[in-house]
């Protein structure tokens, strides 16, 4: 079983790629179990997953990796016994911190081969995010495995190059993807390195 965690603040793009994952995966015949953390975000909710035919479950208001730790893992166990799936993926809040949440994983002894942090920068709001939460944004990358600069058919001319140059310098070795969730820009990469 392998669990992908998406990391990304608020309106970066992570539900949406999370709908696009679960099509991929259900499209290669694997099960997938769907963890969604919602905040106060507008979102997909656990509901909406569920009518489109997956197995979701939806934690309550209150931060993955800090105040429903115990429910995250709780919850892990469930599908783990429950759904015996194929593929996890877990949806924080955007305010959480996925390598907390890659650590709680691994706390709850659910077997899991491989977890993959996804990290996911929305390159509208960047700059902003770099001149007003860099500090944090840093700590919320800094375990990603790789990262996707999304929304890229809405750049401006030079956004994707100093974004990703921006990133390389505070992530060497990690790759960085520019992507288009929406449109499904460089996703074919994406799911090719998620084989």
């Amino acid at each position: 079983m392998i669990v992908y965690i998406l990391g990304g603040f608020l309106g970066s793009g992570k539900t949406s790629l999370l709908m696009r994952l679960a099509t991929m995966f259900s499209e290669r015949k694997q099960k997938v179990a769907i963890l969604v953390n919602e905040s106060g975000e507008i979102g997909v909710d656990g509901a909406t997953l569920k009518a489109q035919g997956y197995d979701a479950v939806e934690l309550p208001s209150g931060c993955i990796c800090c105040s429903l730790a115990g429910t995250l893992q709780s919850a892990l166990k469930n599908i783990t016994n429950d759904i015996d799936p194929d593929i996890i993926i877990i949806e924080p809040t955007g305010l959480a911190l996925p390598h907390k949440v890659k650590d709680l994983v691994h706390n709850a002894c659910i077997d899991e081969d491989r977890d993959v942090i996804i990290g996911i920068a929305d390159i509208q709001r960047f700059k902003d995010l770099i001149k007003k939460k860099e500090e944090f944004f840093t700590r919320q990358m800094q375990g990603s495995d790789f990262i996707l600069i999304n929304k890229s058919d809405l750049a401006k001319d030079g956004e994707i190059e100093e974004a990703t140059a921006w990133l390389n310098g505070r992530f060497p070795g990690k790759e960085v993807i520019p992507v288009s969730v929406k449109e499904g820009t460089n996703l074919d990469k994406v799911f090719e390195m998620m084989q």
